[in-house]
């Protein structure tokens, strides 16, 4: 097992440590392992289940049924684009497009390989009064068009690109 590996599970320790290894306190337990890992590891799933005396189903059935939680890889900025009925009605299909486009992303593709974006297309995000509304990292951004949309994205990238050539010198 290499270091990173073996540092994973360390933290999967702690964490079913923290909750005393208690099965009843599973749905605490996977919240914090998706904190630490912004998603829930097929791997620390069976670590858990087995730690826990639970069925890897079992896991599976509660980490399926909460939309909150995911099982695969989440980006580093998660764009969640409403498309409720204030917000359809305001052309959030426009948005979603757009981001598509400049994403390289899909309906079954909806994270950036280099895990910097993740798009979501949520039911309502309660700014309806914003429409068509879009939540980037918990910010709100309203009344949003596909060009200013688009803008917001391009300055993440850009400072993304800066932080990479400053750590580069």
């Amino acid at each position: 097992m290499d270091h990173s590996i073996a540092s994973k599970f360390d933290r999967v320790c702690q964490i079913l440590e923290h909750h005393q290894r208690n099965p009843h306190k599973l749905i605490p337990i996977l919240q914090e392992i998706q904190a630490e890992y912004l998603y829930l590891p097929e791997e620390i799933l069976t670590f858990v289940s087995t730690a826990l005396g639970l069925s890897t189903s079992a896991i599976y059935g509660v980490a399926t049924f909460y939309s909150h939680f995911t099982l695969t890889p989440k980006g580093k900025n998660v764009i969640k684009v409403c498309d409720g009925t204030a917000c359809h009605v305001k052309k959030s299909e426009g948005l979603i497009q757009a981001l598509e486009k400049e994403l390289g992303l899909n309906a079954k593709k909806r994270t950036t390989d280099d895990l910097l974006f993740t798009l979501e297309t949520v039911a309502c995000l309660g700014a309806c009064g914003l429409a068509p509304a879009v939540v980037i990292n918990d910010q709100v951004h309203g009344l949003m068009t596909p060009e200013s949309t688009l803008k917001l994205i391009r300055e993440i990238k850009a400072k993304e690109a800066e932080v990479v050539c400053n750590t580069a010198v």
